[in-house]
């Protein structure tokens, strides 16, 4: 497959296929870049495709698109392993086939087509790229507490609990805030908010899955 898209500027695709063991200029800050607008978008995309989604569970959605595995599936899929620059080190140790180093170079390309041709361009070419994979994600059926708790005792580790932290509003318009505690080894703590306790932990629980797959996902 290849990169939906034509630069004017070839030397923006050059530069974000440069990695840092090829020396200076490289992809670094294109990179970080990159990384932003790739977030940006696909949050976009989740927001249109999830109308009911809370924020949690959006975020549970974006880290299983956009972590360093997926991307570097992606880089796969435009074969960026075979244009890009490394230095003598990471060419014989294979850093042409390494994720971190693949997902690195699609985040900087992204970037580069902001550069060349501006945001709707690389809006257009992100959203051509994860049409198909945000439509192929799972729903679920069940709620963000129960998911939550699945996925710890498949991983072996102690169940989460819930602190009301503060209650504010109004009788009528009540914002509760939870946090969702999960003990050591994870040592994992994420505050959820909701018009009611329920909700708070709901988004909670949501906020701490998004962190915990994409932790997984991306080692």
């Amino acid at each position: 497959m290849e990169l939906p898209y034509n630069f004017r500027d070839p030397s923006l695709a050059a530069l974000a296929l440069t990695h840092r063991s090829a020396g200076k200029p490289n992809n670094e800050r294109m990179e970080f870049l990159g990384d932003a607008l790739l977030g940006a978008i696909v949050a976009e995309m989740l927001y249109e495709t999830h109308p009911k989604a809370a924020e949690g569970e959006m975020s549970r959605l974006r880290a299983q698109l956009v972590n360093g595995q997926a991307l570097a599936t992606v880089a796969r899929e435009l074969e960026l392993g075979d244009s890009l620059k490394l230095g003598s080190g990471e060419l014989k140790s294979g850093g042409f086939r390494r994720d971190s180093i693949l997902a690195d170079a699609f985040e900087a390309l992204v970037a580069a087509v902001y550069l060349d041709g501006g945001f709707e361009a690389c809006r257009t070419v992100v959203r051509t790229l994860f049409t198909d994979r945000v439509a192929a994600l799972p729903h679920s059926s069940k709620d963000a507490k129960t998911r939550l708790q699945e996925w710890l005792q498949a991983q072996g580790q102690p169940l989460p609990h819930y602190e009301l932290v503060s209650t504010e509003g109004e009788e009528h318009a009540r914002v509760f805030e939870v946090n969702c505690v999960i003990a050591e080894p994870m040592a994992v703590t994420a505050a959820g908010r909701g018009s009611s306790r329920r909700l708070a932990e709901q988004d909670a629980a949501e906020v701490v899955l998004a962190r915990l797959v994409g932790v997984q996902e991306g080692s």
